[in-house]
C-alpha cells in the first residue's frame, strides 16, 4: 500500500512537471505602481484558470518602462509578450502597425462596456490596439482636518485661487507638513503631465496653428511661476525628485496638506493599513481659472501586445483576463470595492457597491471633464491633454520637463527655463518637418 501511494504521488509529481515544462511563458512588462503589484498578487487566480500560461514580470519605474518598451517595440527586439503602455503611445504605434489587434477578444469581455472617453483613446482605424487596466484623470485630495484648522471649506470645483491660499494657511514646515505636494520629477509623463494640464487651465498651449511653441507666452509664465511660488513656498523639501510614488508616501505618512495627482491615488490615501490619514481625505476636482478649463488630465494604463510577439494567444488571455469584469470583482472580493482598478468600465460606476466608495463619482467626473480633442482654452493642432499625441513629444516632453525640475531645484530661473523650453522645442519641431 505505501509502494502504491509513493507510485502515485511520484506519477502525480512528473505529470506536474510535465504541465509546467509544457507551459507557455509570456513576458509581461509593467510599471511599479499599486494597482500593477496588486495584480501580480492576484497571479494564483489566473494560474488557476490558465494553467497552461505561465507570467514572467518586468516591473520598473514608470521613466524606465517607457524607454524600455519603446526601444524594444521600434527596433522589433522581441523581449516582451505584452506591454503596459499608456494612451500616449497606444494610437502612435497602432498607426505604425506595432500593436496586435485587440478586436477578437471573446464576447463576454464585452469591450462595449468600456467607458467611450477611454475606449475612444485606445482605439485606431476601427480596431481596438490595447485594452485598459485603468483609467485615470487627476483632482485634488487634501487633508479634511487640516482644512478645518485653517477655517476653510475646500469647493467641489475649487480655483487656484483658493489652492494658494488653502496651501499657505495649511504650511506647517516646523510639523513637517506642507500646504501642498505637486510632481517636481522631469518627464513628460511625470512633472509635465502635472503641469500640461495646469497650464491647459491657464490657457496655456504647448502649439499654436502653426506648430509654433508658445512657452514664450504670457500664459505659460504665469503657469509656472505660480507652480514654482506653490512648491517653493508651501512645497516639500526636495521637491524637484518627486514623482508620483514619492508625493503618495508623503501623503501617507501626513505630510501633505494638499495632493494634485492621479485619481487612482484614491484608493492608496484612503486604505488604513498603508496611510496613516485614511479617514482624513476629501476629493475636490482639478482647479481652474475661470477661463472654462481645469487642470485634470486623462489617462489610462493599458496593456498591449507588440506585434513581434510568438505568443500572441496566450498574450491575449492574459489581456482580456487582466482588463475583465471578472478581475474587478476578484479584487473586490479580496481586497474590497474601492481597491478596484477604477476608470475603464461603465458597468462599475453603475455598481451600487462601488458607488459607495467616497471618491467614485469624483474620479468619474474628473475623467468626464477632460477632452482631449479641445485640451485648452484655444484651438491647437493636436490632440491630448497632458501631452501632445505626435511621436516627437516623447523626447521634447521630457527634455522640458527637465528645465522646469531645474527650475523647482532653484539652478535656474523661470524665465531661463521657459526660454530653454521655448528654443529646444522649436529646434526639435523644425527638425521633425513641422507644420506638417
Amino acid at each position: 500500500m505505501t509502494y502504491r501511494v509513493r507510485a502515485l504521488l511520484g506519477a502525480c509529481a512528473v505529470t506536474a512537471l510535465s504541465t509546467a515544462a509544457m507551459a507557455e511563458t509570456i513576458t509581461v512588462a509593467t510599471v511599479n505602481n499599486g494597482d500593477m503589484i496588486r495584480m501580480q498578487g492576484l497571479m494564483p487566480e489566473f494560474n488557476a484558470k490558465y494553467p497552461d500560461i505561465q507570467v514572467e514580470w518586468v516591473t520598473l519605474e514608470e521613466n524606465v518602462l517607457r524607454q524600455k518598451v519603446t526601444t524594444d517595440i521600434a527596433t522589433k527586439g522581441g523581449q516582451f509578450d505584452v506591454m503596459t503602455i499608456g494612451t500616449y503611445e497606444a494610437p502612435i504605434w497602432g498607426k505604425q502597425g506595432w500593436l496586435v489587434s485587440l478586436n477578437d477578444l471573446p464576447a463576454d469581455y464585452d469591450v462595449d462596456d468600456l467607458l467611450p472617453a477611454i475606449r475612444g483613446g485606445l482605439t485606431v482605424d476601427g480596431e481596438l490596439v490595447a485594452a485598459p487596466f485603468y483609467g485615470e484623470s487627476s483632482m485634488v485630495m487634501y487633508r479634511t482636518d487640516l482644512m478645518e484648522k485653517a477655517g476653510l471649506t475646500m469647493p467641489d470645483a475649487p480655483t487656484w485661487t483658493f489652492i494658494k491660499e488653502a496651501a499657505e494657511k495649511m504650511t506647517d514646515k516646523d510639523a513637517e507638513v506642507y500646504g501642498i505636494c505637486l510632481r517636481g520629477k522631469a518627464g513628460w509623463g511625470e512633472n509635465m503631465a502635472f503641469l500640461s494640464a495646469m497650464a491647459n487651465s491657464y490657457g496655456a498651449k504647448w502649439f499654436d496653428m502653426d506648430w509654433k511653441p508658445q512657452f514664450d507666452s504670457p500664459e505659460w509664465k504665469a503657469t509656472i511661476t505660480d507652480y514654482l511660488e506653490l512648491m517653493t513656498n508651501y512645497g516639500p523639501p526636495g521637491a524637484s525628485n518627486n514623482g508620483f510614488n514619492e508625493n503618495l508616501a508623503l501623503f501617507q505618512q501626513g505630510k501633505c496638506g494638499m495632493w494634485i495627482d492621479a485619481t487612482v491615488a484614491a484608493s492608496f490615501v484612503t486604505d488604513p493599513k498603508n496611510s496613516t490619514v485614511a479617514d482624513k481625505v476629501g476629493f475636490a476636482l482639478a482647479p481652474d481659472n475661470g477661463l472654462g478649463k481645469r487642470g485634470n488630465w486623462l489617462w489610462a494604463w493599458n496593456l498591449a501586445i507588440p506585434a513581434g510577439s510568438q505568443k500572441v494567444e496566450a498574450a491575449k488571455q492574459f489581456v482580456a483576463w487582466a482588463t475583465s469584469k471578472e478581475y474587478l470583482e476578484t479584487v473586490a472580493a479580496k481586497e474590497g470595492w474601492a481597491n478596484v482598478p477604477p476608470g475603464t468600465r461603465t458597468s462599475l460606476y453603475e455598481n451600487p457597491e462601488y458607488q459607495k466608495v467616497p471618491f467614485a463619482k469624483m474620479t468619474l467626473d474628473s475623467i468626464n471633464a477632460a477632452d482631449p480633442t479641445k485640451p485648452t482654452v484655444d484651438e491647437v493642432p493636436y490632440v491630448g491633454v497632458q501631452f501632445v499625441a505626435i511621436p516627437e513629444f516623447q523626447g521634447i516632453g521630457t527634455a522640458v520637463g527637465q528645465q522646469f525640475s531645474a527650475a523647482l531645484a532653484g539652478t535656474m530661473s523661470a524665465e531661463d527655463a521657459l526660454a530653454a523650453a521655448q528654443a529646444y522645442t522649436e529646434r526639435e519641431m523644425t527638425r521633425a518637418g513641422y507644420p506638417k
